[in-house]
């Protein structure tokens, strides 16, 4: 019978929030072991295209230690880099982590955890959640309905045009992910088709800074001036915590991504995808309210936060801007699509992901299969969370809030009360 090997906290997962962690973990002098699966440091940014580049500026590269203070901090890292970046930055922290190692199965024992994986058993006190939100990527069950000549990528494996087959592409979802891989085919020359989710727009600069400037500040500062609508609290239920990112992109210097421009440039859109009949696909039928929908979501929630923030905090910035009125509209939108005759040869389902913790044999999870805390502290003693969506607050998983999550959960584990 093996032996567990015994360690204070175990983290699970060597991404971002794992890293950070670990940095705190170690500044408290928490003995810790950090378990990743991969066999590369590089966390989730690993599965992105190549012609990927961060969505959030380098100023908001505020790891705990390491934070960005180049020459260029409104410019965007490309995929490579970012991947170049946290191996580096696991180095200098000089984390304790095994890769390779999937964790299999978490269970309760002796007071503790028993923790069995890929590189043998652990016996635990803590454990730490870190392995992020990009875990089990969703496709629709109807897609098992397309024809088996059909290539069909979900976002997680699409890397380059060069990997689809000659002729059409169809990308199912407009969240950052179906917006940028759409630009990149249509870069490549390809003939895209475009199924159409709610994924709100966002201008990438807005009153003078990137729109990410004022989501940062808002979650740094807003409380203190009153401002408080980006805590999780505020959320209208817990299924809230999945909604969409702003519809923007790093690539290019950065720069939004309209959905009616999109179409402009010869994407053929349609409405939300509904299923297949014998080789045909049916979409919603609701086009034109969709887009209206896409378009307001910025002024709904996201232009008021700011313009809330900026005005309670005296900040001399410019007048907000007026909302151009765009009643373009394709010439058809195509609620049914026959995959032969429009020459479609490959499917990229840009439809998300679900969190995966089917490791855990804990009755921890609720019924989103989000655990159960306060803080990131679960109800299960010794057990914690970093990094998903809206731990805490809108940015929680972010490159620029996942450290104070952490700082809080290896605080608790190191006793000091956070």
């Amino acid at each position: 019978m093996e032996i567990p090997q015994r360690v204070n906290t175990l983290v699970i997962g060597a991404g971002q929030a794992g890293l950070a962690t670990s940095y705190w973990l170690t500044r408290h002098g928490v003995e810790h072991q950090v378990l990743e699966r991969r066999d590369a440091l590089g966390g989730a940014w690993q599965d992105r295209w190549d012609s990927f580049y961060l969505n959030t500026p380098n100023f908001s590269f505020m790891l705990p230690g390491l934070t960005y203070d180049g020459p260029e901090p409104d410019a965007f890292l490309p995929r490579d880099a970012v991947i170049n970046l946290f191996r580096d930055y696991a180095q200098r922290i000089s984390a304790p982590v095994r890769l390779g190692t999937e964790a299999t199965r978490i269970g309760r024992a002796d007071g503790g955890f028993s923790v069995e994986s890929t590189g043998g058993q652990f016996a635990a006190q803590n454990v730490v959640l870190a392995n992020g939100a990009f875990q089990l990527p969703r496709i629709p069950a109807a897609a098992a309905g397309l024809p088996p000549h059909v290539l069909q990528l979900h976002s997680h494996e699409y890397r380059n045009p060069q990997q689809l087959p000659d002729g059409t592409v169809l990308v199912v979802g407009t969240g950052q992910s179906g917006g940028q891989i759409t630009e990149d085919l249509l870069a490549a020359g390809r003939v895209v088709h475009l199924a159409v989710s709610t994924c709100p727009e966002a201008p990438r600069r807005y009153r003078g800074q990137d729109v990410f400037h004022w989501i940062l500040q808002v979650n740094l500062h807003g409380p203190e001036h009153g401002i408080n609508g980006f805590q999780v609290d505020q959320l209208p239920s817990p299924a809230a915590r999945f909604l969409c990112n702003p519809l923007v992109s790093g690539n290019e210097g950065g720069h939004s991504i309209r959905v009616r421009d999109l179409g402009r440039r010869g994407v053929r859109l349609h409405g939300r995808f509904e299923g297949i009949d014998d080789g045909v696909l049916a979409f919603s039928d609701d086009l034109p309210e969709r887009l209206a929908l896409v378009e307001a979501g910025f002024g709904q929630r996201l232009k008021l936060m700011a313009d809330a923030y900026i005005a309670a905090a005296g900040i001399d910035a410019p007048a907000p801007e007026t909302p151009q009125t765009d009643s373009w509209l394709p010439p058809e939108s195509g609620a049914r699509l026959d995959l032969d005759a429009e020459g479609i040869t490959a499917v990229i389902w840009a439809t998300g992901y679900g969190l995966d913790f089917s490791f855990l044999d804990i009755p921890v999870l609720d019924e989103w299969n989000y655990p159960r805390h306060s803080r990131g502290v679960t109800d299960v003693t010794g057990l914690y969370a970093v990094g998903l969506p809206w731990l805490t607050r809108h940015a929680s998983a972010t490159l620029a809030l996942v450290g104070d999550d952490a700082k809080y959960v290896a605080g608790h584990i190191a006793g000091l009360g956070g």
